[in-house]
């Protein structure tokens, strides 16, 4: 009898063994998948990281550029402002708008323009525009027409 008693308590010790062990290597498990997830969350937070941290250093870059650009065109309008106070008067009224070969291209052009103008007003205009008609067709005259497609009062 003791050995059958020793039995059943190694059996019934082995199937509780199995089953604790069957619980336990469950959430063994769950556990190893929660940190593999944990893992590759931090993972991707340092990648996300890193990313925003070189997206603000090029951001950084531009900036410096831009306001190393903005400098230089502030430079170059004081610059010109400088010139521009210390012409005299009498310069920039001496100096034209436009070069010396554009202002003679104008200079024809007003003159064709002109001499085109005068040319036409001297023509007489002897004939009646061509919305006019030498023969009248009597369409807007008080008369009644006749009517030329046979179909007559129907």
């Amino acid at each position: 009898m003791n050995v059958v008693i020793g039995l059943i308590i190694f059996i019934v010790g082995g199937i509780a063994g199995f089953i604790a062990n069957r619980f336990l290597s469950a959430s063994n498990q769950e556990h190893k998948a929660l940190e593999e997830q944990a893992n590759q969350s931090e993972m991707a937070l340092a990648q996300y990281k890193q990313d925003v941290a070189e997206h603000l250093d090029s951001s950084a870059k531009l900036l410096d550029q831009m306001n190393e650009t903005c400098q230089t065109a502030m430079a170059q309008m004081a610059q010109s402002t400088k010139l521009l106070q210390q012409a005299t008067p009498e310069e920039s009224e001496i100096m034209p708008f436009f070069s010396k070969e554009t202002q003679e291209q104008l200079a024809k052009t007003v003159s064709l323009r002109h001499q085109k103008r005068s040319s036409e007003s001297e023509q007489a205009v002897t004939e009646p525009p061509l919305d006019y008609s030498g023969n009248p067709s009597g369409l807007f005259a008080d008369k009644k027409q006749s009517v030329t497609n046979g179909e007559q009062g129907n």
